[in-house]
């Protein structure tokens, strides 16, 4: 087996003083991880690629670790873009968020690029404490301008209280039946989702709704998930309108 293997960890925990420390912050290979200006009791972090990655044969992946009461963003200064290897071989990229009682996180990472000729497999799971807050965004954009998609899996699986929360998975470019067909893409380019986690909404529940219908700007609908959480999904022509339609979409 080819390739890099490298994995990046984080934990954040309460600083006693009302805002949160980074006890752990440690980068490997191409995954460096920087504290961020911030402001308020969050902390921030980017993660910043060292190198060209994921390619073919890597095996990347980022630990993040939440204590209780501590409140953490986490985001990258680029776009993420998967490219073919030598070999041929997938690439995997595993995301693993662990977010305590009464503590909360954002993990806002800039878009997936699916190269030409690549193959990634991407993972995120995310195990949430009671009265844990969460703020996520994936983006999916499938091939550069004017190339053709690689092939990408992603899989989300998010556990609240110990009890599946969401579980989903979804496969675009060569060889995935359907990926470019009225019921996954529908001829766009850009796909994505915001899931948004808050006690509040066991109170107030979210009503389901289309937000946007339309073909040219980009399509999105705001979906309730059976706990207090919210699913926002979308696909769109390009990243940009991509974006404007999740970032329209709730306001966290």
């Amino acid at each position: 087996m080819t390739g890099v293997h490298a994995t990046a960890r984080l934990t954040a925990a309460p600083d006693g003083r009302g805002g949160t420390a980074l006890p752990l912050l440690t980068g490997d290979g191409p995954l460096a991880l920087r504290r961020t200006r911030s402001a308020g009791p969050e902390a921030h972090v980017t993660v910043v690629g060292a190198m060209s990655a994921p390619l073919g044969g890597d095996r990347l992946a980022i630990e993040a670790v939440v204590e209780p009461g501590a409140a953490l963003r986490i985001g990258t200064a680029a776009a993420t873009v998967s490219l073919p290897g030598r070999t041929g071989e997938q690439a995997r990229y595993d995301v693993r968020l662990t977010v305590g009682e009464d503590a909360v996180l954002h993990w806002l990472p800039e878009p997936l690029i699916a190269a030409e000729g690549s193959d990634l497999r991407m993972t995120t799971t995310v195990e949430l404490a009671p009265g844990a807050r969460l703020v996520l965004r994936e983006e999916q954009i499938l091939g550069r301008s004017g190339e053709h998609p690689g092939r990408l899996t992603t899989r989300l699986t998010v556990r609240l209280s110990g009890r599946p929360l969401l579980d989903q998975e979804l496969s675009f470019g060569p060889n995935a039946p359907g990926w470019a067909g009225p019921a996954v893409l529908h001829g766009h380019r850009a796909a994505g989702q915001l899931l948004v986690v808050d006690p509040e909404y066991a109170d107030k529940p979210i009503e389901p709704r289309v937000l946007s219908s339309d073909q040219a700007e980009g399509e999105a609908v705001l979906t309730p998930l059976a706990g207090p959480a919210a699913l926002i999904t979308a696909v769109a022509p390009d990243g940009l309108r991509l974006r404007r339609l999740l970032s329209a979409s709730v306001a966290p």
